[in-house]
């Protein structure tokens, strides 16, 4: 008689316990454009080395590791997620992130627009305009894994939108907008829906999510990039350079840096790599 081959339980980032899905780290791996040959070896290593309460964390770097020795380029990819949370510690890269992807849209933005209301001033994360739409967005950055946006945002950012739209009668102002680097709460999503906020998450909406809009359009943060230190990543952040494709254009702050110019033709190299979407 076969013996039932035991389900190992991980550790979600939120605390929550779950089974270990296979599926899960195939699918993460075929996202970021790993071959099914290099997706089989990771996932057989990865499994041979669970262990019960073992975190996703954990998973996730045991398979970042395997798949940064067979490509970095993928592997960039592959940490995507990891990547928007290293943005912070503040959230203005976020804002201008979120700018640039829907400027690479056809709209005109604008970072941190004042717009007074009936009752108050209100600084708006990003002010977007394309034709005849205006969308006004809210920008919540979470700077750590597993925490989710509550109902209590999508509430207050409502009645900031409302506040606006009472005094600008002649504002063309079509549509509020509430933008995540984590997920929403049911309660979030449904308090959305029923007032008519639209809500882009990591994972919404469906086909259309940050994750989605970011690989069709190639324009990754810096802080994808393997080859990249944490304290160059900080750097050039606070030079306002938050994608790829800006330190293209500006790869003097490499020299600032005191980055080789073989290292610099690497780095260059990932960063064009990346730019091309997927």
């Amino acid at each position: 008689m076969e013996t039932k081959k035991k389900i190992i339980q991980i550790t979600k980032k939120s605390g929550e316990v779950a089974d270990f899905s296979t599926q899960k780290v195939e699918e993460s791996l075929r996202r970021a454009g790993a071959d099914q040959s290099t997706i089989n070896t990771i996932v057989s290593v990865v499994k041979k080395e669970l262990y019960e309460g073992i975190t996703t964390t954990e998973i996730y770097n045991r398979a970042f590791n395997l798949l940064k020795k067979k490509n970095s380029f993928i592997a960039s990819r592959y940490k995507l997620k990891k990547a928007i949370y290293e943005l912070g510690p503040t959230g203005f890269p976020f804002e201008r992130f979120v700018a640039a992807i829907f400027k690479h849209s056809g709209f005109k933005t604008e970072v941190s627009k004042i717009i007074p209301g009936k009752c108050v001033t209100h600084e708006v994360d990003v002010v977007a305009v394309k034709d005849e739409k205006t969308l006004i967005m809210e920008c919540k950055f979470h700077g750590s894994e597993g925490k989710k946006t509550d109902v209590k945002v999508p509430l207050y950012i409502d009645s900031r939108f409302r506040d606006i739209k009472n005094l600008n009668a002649s504002f063309k102002f079509n549509e509020g907008w509430v933008v995540t680097n984590t997920v929403f709460t049911e309660d979030a999503e449904v308090y959305a829906k029923c007032t008519g906020l639209h809500l882009l998450s990591w994972n919404l909406p469906p086909q259309n999510a940050l994750r989605d809009r970011i690989d069709h359009t190639g324009l990754y943060p810096i802080t994808v990039s393997t080859l990249l230190s944490s304290r160059e990543k900080q750097f050039l952040l606070s030079r306002d350079v938050v994608l790829c494709k800006e330190l293209i254009n500006d790869k003097f702050y490499l020299d600032h840096l005191g980055v080789s110019e073989n290292r610099q033709k690497r780095i260059l190299k990932e960063m064009e790599a990346l730019c091309k979407g997927f």
